[in-house]
């Protein structure tokens, strides 16, 4: 799912279980790395769920949420930043982020 500054409020605030919201750019090199590690781990869990925003097309919801480098990943719980990811990091950093935050490890 893609977001843009119309969608982005109202899908955080609906969206159940987890959101991942993927800060990119198609030009990002990492961006592009991590994303098929991203859709596996949604496919993998169905708690959590994807929405990708690209920097260049919105760059005010960039800078609303203080995106400085990509990719940066925004872990959304109940409508609420828990958490986030910069940089194209392992997948065992992605998967234990989003067991902390849907609460199955401390």
């Amino acid at each position: 799912m893609v977001l843009t500054h119309t969608t982005f409020d109202e899908t955080l605030a609906t969206t159940d279980g987890l959101l991942l919201v993927d800060f990119w750019a198609p030009w990002c090199g990492p961006c592009r790395a991590i994303a098929p590690v991203l859709d596996s781990l949604v496919e993998a869990d169905g708690r959590v769920k994807l929405a990708k925003v690209n920097v260049d097309e919105e760059p005010a919801l960039a800078a609303r949420h203080e995106i400085r480098s990509i990719p940066t990943i925004l872990l959304v719980k109940d409508g609420r930043v828990v958490d986030r990811v910069v940089g194209a990091v392992p997948r065992s950093t992605l998967a234990a982020k989003i067991d902390r935050a849907l609460g199955t490890l401390p």
